[in-house]
C-alpha cells in the first residue's frame, strides 16, 4: 500500500507552515507568475536564456535575480529568489512577502 507523500518534509512538532512560514502562500507559483510579483519591487525582464529569465532591477542599487521558468519553483527556488530580493532591499523575508502580496 502506498502512502500519501506531503510536500514538506516531516519533522516532529514542526507543520509545513512553521518551517516555510509565509513562504508556503506562494508554493506551487510558476516562474511567469513569480516575476510578474517582483515587478512591483521594480524588476523587469532583462533578458531570457533557455528557461530561465534575468529581471534587473535599479532601485536601491542595480540588482539582478535569475528565474528558472518551471511550471512550478520548488520551495528551496523560491525561498533562495526570495532571500536574495530581501537582502538587496535591507529587509526581511516575511516583510518582503507582506509589501509582495499586498
Amino acid at each position: 500500500m502506498l502512502k500519501h507523500r506531503s510536500r514538506f518534509p516531516s519533522y516532529p512538532g514542526i507543520s509545513g507552515h512553521d518551517l516555510y512560514g509565509s513562504l508556503s502562500l506562494l508554493l506551487g507559483i510558476c516562474g511567469r507568475d513569480a516575476a510578474k510579483l517582483l515587478k512591483n519591487l521594480g524588476y523587469e525582464v532583462s533578458r531570457q536564456t533557455g528557461s530561465h529569465m534575468r529581471l534587473t532591477t535599479l532601485e536601491y542599487g542595480e540588482h539582478h535575480v535569475t528565474i528558472p521558468r518551471h511550471k512550478t519553483l520548488r520551495a528551496g527556488t523560491l525561498s533562495a529568489i526570495l532571500s536574495d530580493v530581501a537582502e538587496h532591499f535591507s529587509m526581511s523575508r516575511d516583510d518582503l512577502m507582506k509589501q509582495l502580496m499586498e
